[in-house]
């Protein structure tokens, strides 16, 4: 155990977590130079697309100091908040962070939020400044900044360039001198999951840091949570592949096919311990709960089974997927699902389409609200359809987050004027060392999903960085908005509208239908209804029937006759309330997908 170290990398997007990575693969002759490739550990299109990462992986590499090998092991982890709890247990699995920061753009909101996690569990933080090899690079600066945000010296900041190579061995030597090894215990077998993928032949693989103990192959396992049991059909390690080995020992990060392929089982956070003799569960544990809802439909109700098994199949390798089914009069049959943010949203409808071939019809996202009825029921509410009218609820709350958003001051008034908009509160403003702003705000978690990321980024010109964590429940003052065509409510137009944005928003919906809509034989009402009245309304014209076409003569009382006859027709159709509109299936796919 002595000779084993395990870290993570902290870093913001784009700040060359993955180009270092790969110099360390590269330079501890993890991976041969002939079968490189650029962010190696990035498997999933989606990461290589974005440049992003995902999924966590682990990876160990071997390293010789003074002629002395030592094993270090790599947890790479997702920056973005939406992961922050998958984050937070990859941190719980490791004794030492590097802190990564471009010396370009010093550092970002992200970073911060992941390294308060990291002083919160004591863990070892090594200081790097990459991309020093960059033509902007502001070494001083940046260091500058670090140092006051770690109370550091400038000795304790390592310089490093990805992309050259350049200090990566000086950081390697770093890891092993700074980070501690870890501690032994006797507190029998048992190891904390991190993450875990799925694989059609063998189940479920969990990744796990060995904390006491050994797992070896063949061992008859449990999960302390949803006290399942298994038999470790194979253990091992990965660099950064796949090598099987007997067992894996205290201090030792790997992996363990468990060969169930159910989902739920296995989920982030657990301890795995020996069935026989289970030892106690290692702390911090909590299951992952959905921020926002939002539902899913096949384009063609004749793929609804295969959507049925796809959101199955990607449940086995994420377990803060959930959904369940639902039906709507107009979509069809289809699933409401539980997502950890935005972006979690973003990856399981892509991966969906992608992986799956699916053609979706994802609605917009809502927020959870917790509504008081006048009788004094209380209730949470996921659908908008299902919100009760104005007048049958008291008190709603809702979630509100803290964001902190680091910008240029060049653009501080047209941020705040976007957290206005977005019905956030400036709690605190500050100038950082190197010219930059940062704001912290509370806001409703329902505006920050009003595409307030995208326009931060418009905003700012794309150099604002935004980090943001749950604050718990607050007083809400939203209405639910409901539009009728032809006088009949639409469920799936239906959303939660914020009280003071309740015209606007109804007036842009009856304007945008008004245009989408086709004609009829009849005048066609298009209404925005909230509070319990009409507050928007939009008149489209009746398409005309040409009834004297087939007349070849005569006198011209003829067609007047029709014509009258005709007039007489409508009027009396509208009286009766018009008639039923079957609505084209892409005017709901350009409402939803707001084109």
């Amino acid at each position: 155990m002595n000779h084993i170290r395990n870290f993570s990398i902290i870093a913001h997007v784009d700040h060359g977590k993955s180009t270092l990575a790969d110099r360390m693969l590269e330079i501890t002759g993890t991976i041969e130079k002939r079968v490189m490739r650029e962010q190696v550990l990035d498997r999933m299109d989606l990461e290589r697309e974005r440049g992003i990462t995902i999924k966590m992986k682990p990876v160990r590499m071997e390293w010789k100091k003074d002629g002395v090998p030592y094993i270090i092991n790599l947890i790479d982890t997702p920056g973005h908040v939406d992961f922050s709890y998958e984050v937070s247990r990859a941190l719980s699995a490791v004794e030492g962070v590097v802190l990564l920061v471009d010396a370009t753009q010093g550092v970002q909101a992200q970073t911060l939020s992941v390294l308060a996690q990291a002083r919160q569990l004591g863990r070892v933080i090594i200081p790097v400044l990459s991309k020093i090899d960059a033509q902007h690079a502001r070494l001083d600066d940046v260091r500058s900044e670090m140092e006051l945000l770690l109370n550091c010296t400038e000795e304790d900041i390592l310089l490093t360039s990805g992309k050259t190579g350049e200090g990566v061995e000086a950081l390697l030597t770093a890891i092993i001198d700074r980070i501690p090894p870890p501690r032994k215990s006797e507190t029998g077998a048992r190891s904390l999951i991190f993450d875990f993928a799925y694989s059609d032949h063998r189940g479920v693989i969990i990744y796990t840091r060995v904390f006491d103990g050994e797992i070896k192959k063949g061992d008859r396992l449990m999960f302390t949570a949803s006290r399942e049991e298994f038999i470790a059909l194979e253990v091992g390690v990965m660099s950064p592949g796949e090598h099987s080995m007997e067992r894996i020992e205290a201090g030792e990060i790997g992996y363990v096919v468990t060969g169930i392929k159910r989902p739920g089982v296995a989920s982030v956070g657990d301890t795995v311990t020996l069935a026989r003799n289970p030892a106690p569960e290692l702390e911090g544990y909590k299951q992952p709960t959905p921020v926002i809802w939002a539902s899913i439909y096949p384009e063609s109700q004749d793929d609804f089974v295969l959507l049925r098994q796809s959101l199955e199949r990607l449940r086995l390798s994420d377990s803060s997927l959930s959904y369940e089914e639902e039906q709507s009069g107009i979509m069809g049959r289809g699933f409401r699902c539980g997502f950890l943010g935005m972006l979690h949203l973003e990856i399981i409808s892509e991966r969906l389409r992608r992986e799956f071939n699916l053609n979706l019809v994802v609605t917009m996202p809502t927020t959870m609200y917790e509504i008081t009825r006048t009788n004094g029921n209380v209730e949470n509410v996921y659908s908008p359809a299902k919100f009760p009218d104005d007048g049958s609820i008291a008190p709603i709350r809702e979630q509100w987050v803290q964001v902190s958003i680091f910008s240029p001051g060049s653009v501080l008034g047209g941020i705040v004027q976007l957290l206005y908009d977005h019905e956030a509160t400036t709690e605190k403003t500050e100038t950082l060392p190197d010219g930059r702003m940062r704001i912290d705000a509370v806001m409703p978690l329902r505006e920050l999903m009003r595409g307030f990321f995208d326009k931060l980024k418009n905003v700012s010109s794309g150099f604002a960085s935004l980090s943001y964590e749950l604050l718990g429940l607050r007083p809400a003052d939203v209405v639910r908005l409901d539009i009728l065509v032809s006088e009949e409510v639409m469920p799936a137009f239906t959303r939660i509208v914020s009280r003071r944005r309740i015209q606007e928003e109804g007036e842009a919906m009856v304007e945008r239908l008004e245009k989408l809509l086709p004609q009829q034989l009849f005048v066609l009402k298009i209404q925005a209804k909230a509070m319990g009245r009409i507050i928007a309304a939009r008149r489209k014209s009746a398409r005309r029937k040409d009834v004297t076409g087939y007349l070849y003569g005569g006198d011209v009382t003829r067609k007047m006759k029709l014509l009258e006859k005709q007039k007489k027709g409508k009027k009396r159709r509208q009286e009766l309330g018009g008639g039923k509109v079957n609505i084209p299936h892409d005017v709901f796919l350009k409402v939803m997908r707001d084109e």
